[in-house]
């Protein structure tokens, strides 16, 4: 029988800002959504004091019982690389390991010699010991029972972080008083419609005919619903599919008016996600970019989104030259500009197709890229950079509360100080 497991990073964000300053060991810390915006993460401290995701920072920073709440900006070159060094520490310890999200990641338990409660045990200390992420670990013989049973391990405290549903009869005792909310691939609205028909816990759920969950929910729900019976659906390889599409977006950091900051902008977030590209080594077949006022503060509301089908490529410089001619095609003058943003489509391996009728010299292209991603790999991103992406950047995100990069940035490490 296979055993998946799933490892969750706890207040991931928060956690990675701990990690580097112990003095937060016992603090409220709360890390904030792009432009200083709002709650995205909080500590279990911070979550008693009253702060809910989504509270916007300007509103809750004043309310007196906010006053010891250490907040954040959020710092996503940080929080990538603690993934990774999360990701190294489980890879060298399961046989297999797949990212759900950046905090998350499903394993394969399957014949792993010993008592398994124990080496879950020790998979958490380790990434604890060697990545300083605190983490719950669920596991059970579907990945809906070890998403289900990791969310157990985190909810209550009597596990210790640690959840085993893969005895029958104990699943069969936490199905009983579980909530349907709590069941992986249920949304929103399906859990109206089942809550509806009088259907409430895990256990309601698998107990109804499959077939009529068929004809209820289609075959994701018949998918589900097998899954929580203990018939495994899902490989370990299609909890993560080919990706669809790469985005760059991001709110100004004030409102823009001119297009020359505009321009800027956009040619910045197609370089981004020119690097994302080739850090998958894909290349991308049609671009789009968006534009957008503020919907909420008077303003006129202007949104524009438009793309156009490209010649495949990774090349950033081919990319900021399509994404800036459609901005431009959109931009109006009179309005203010709250938004912006570059979205890749018609994704597929780098280099799978040659073109016939090429415009640019393949090898050429993928040299000097390659020798741009390898100088900001090595000094930090941005490093080297197309001018077109702006050298002042009046434009970006507000991060006022942005932490130091302590792992991707040499003049940002920690220091050792000698007494």
């Amino acid at each position: 029988m296979p055993v998946f497991g799933l490892i969750d990073g706890n207040s991931f964000y928060c956690s990675c800002q701990r990690a580097f300053e112990p003095r937060l060991k016992r603090k409220p810390v709360v890390v904030l959504s792009n432009n200083d915006g709002c709650a995205i993460a909080r500590t279990r401290e911070a979550k008693s004091l009253g702060i809910k995701m989504g509270d916007p920072w300007h509103f809750a920073r004043k309310r007196p019982e906010a006053r010891p709440v250490v907040w954040y900006s959020s710092n996503y070159a940080l929080y990538a690389d603690m993934s990774r060094r999360m990701y190294e520490v489980l890879q060298a310890r399961v046989p297999a390991v797949e990212p759900y999200s950046i905090d998350e990641m499903f394993l394969d338990l399957t014949s792993l010699p010993g008592d398994l409660y124990e080496r879950c045990k020790n998979i958490r200390e380790a990434v604890w010991r060697e990545a300083k992420i605190p983490t719950c670990v669920g596991w059970g013989p579907t990945k809906t029972i070890a998403k289900l049973a990791n969310g157990l391990a985190k909810d209550h405290a009597r596990l210790e972080g640690l959840c085993d549903l893969t005895d029958p009869r104990i699943r069969a005792e936490w199905y009983a008083v579980t909530s349907i909310e709590e069941v992986w691939g249920t949304g929103r609205q399906t859990v109206k419609k089942l809550q509806s028909m009088g259907i409430e816990t895990v256990s309601d759920f698998v107990t109804l005919d499959p077939k009529s969950i068929r004809n209820l929910l289609t075959v994701v729900g018949a998918r589900v619903q097998a899954e929580l019976r203990g018939q495994s659906c899902l490989a370990l390889s299609d909890v993560s599919s080919s990706r669809k599409s790469i985005a760059s977006t991001r709110t100004f950091g004030r409102l823009l008016t001119e297009w020359p900051e505009i321009r800027e902008a956009v040619a910045h977030y197609a370089a981004r996600a020119a690097e994302k590209l080739r850090a998958e080594h894909l290349e991308s077949a049609h671009l789009s970019v968006l534009i957008q006022t503020n919907p909420h503060n008077g303003d006129p509301w202007y949104a524009k989104h438009v793309g156009a089908a490209i010649e495949p490529t990774s090349d950033t410089r081919d990319l900021i030259r399509h994404a800036t001619d459609l901005a431009q095609s959109v931009w109006l003058p009179g309005y203010r500009y709250f938004k912006a943003g570059v979205v890749l489509t018609d994704l597929r391996p780098a280099g799978a197709q040659g073109a016939l009728f090429s415009t640019r010299a393949p090898d050429l292209s993928s040299a000097a890229m390659a020798v741009m991603d390898a100088i900001n790999a090595r000094f930090g991103s941005g490093v080297v950079r197309p001018s077109s992406t702006g050298l002042r950047r009046t434009w970006t995100p507000r991060a006022s509360l942005l932490s130091a990069r302590y792992t991707t940035r040499l003049d940002e490490i920690v220091r050792a100080r000698s007494w």
